[in-house]
């Protein structure tokens, strides 16, 4: 049974899952922004579903807190091919729970010299987070499409563009994963990295 994660909360990936990971995905779901509408001389107000631009991050740091890698929507695949990102949604929206992007981590192929993975989100349009429904992400086992972990985002609605979600890291020869939960700022995760650095 998936475990729901609270801000600052730790698990080991592999005593969750009572054995060893091989493949996962952290998944990133939205729904569209709820905005109130004034319509056309008090007619046809109420509220309105918009679109917004949120886009998932995976940055890779070594040991001594070095970015040494990034896969977003510009970069799709890490240089060692062991992540992978499902491409851009630049709306939201679909089925409550249903996943927007998808960052996939093959855990025996990424690089000894990597150290924590960090997962960021940002509103591209600049649209703050306010009014956003059903913001979550999720870890799955990929080879069973098992739920793992699940961080509700929704809880940290508010009027900032940047979220500093989730780290996995190394420790003691297994994966391990934090909730972080930070707000920030920024259009594309540049703008996130110096509010990263204490959790490195």
């Amino acid at each position: 049974m998936a475990i729901n994660l609270q801000k600052g909360q730790r698990i080991s990936l592999e005593k969750e899952v009572g054995r060893s990971l091989s493949r996962v995905v952290m998944g990133l779901g939205w729904g569209m922004k709820q905005v109130q509408s004034r319509g056309f001389l008090g007619f046809g107000a109420g509220e309105r579903q918009m679109a917004v631009d949120l886009d998932a991050s995976c940055l890779l740091f070594d040991a001594s807190g070095n970015l040494v890698d990034t896969v977003w929507f510009r970069q799709l695949k890490s240089h060692c091919g062991s992540i992978r990102h499902s491409g851009d949604d630049r709306s939201g929206g679909g089925e409550s729970g249903t996943e927007n992007e998808r960052i996939a981590i093959d855990l025996n192929q990424v690089p000894a010299t990597v150290q924590a993975l960090i997962f960021t989100v940002n509103s591209f349009s600049g649209e703050d987070f306010t009014g956003i429904p059903n913001a979550f992400c999720r870890l799955v086992d990929e080879t069973n499409d098992g739920e793992i972990a699940r961080f509700d985002l929704s809880l940290e609605g508010g009027q900032h563009t940047g979220l500093i979600m989730t780290k996995l890291y190394r420790h003691n020869n297994e994966w391990k994963m934090q909730a972080i939960g930070e707000q920030a700022d920024g259009r594309t995760f540049h703008d996130l990295l110096p509010a990263l650095r204490p959790y490195l």
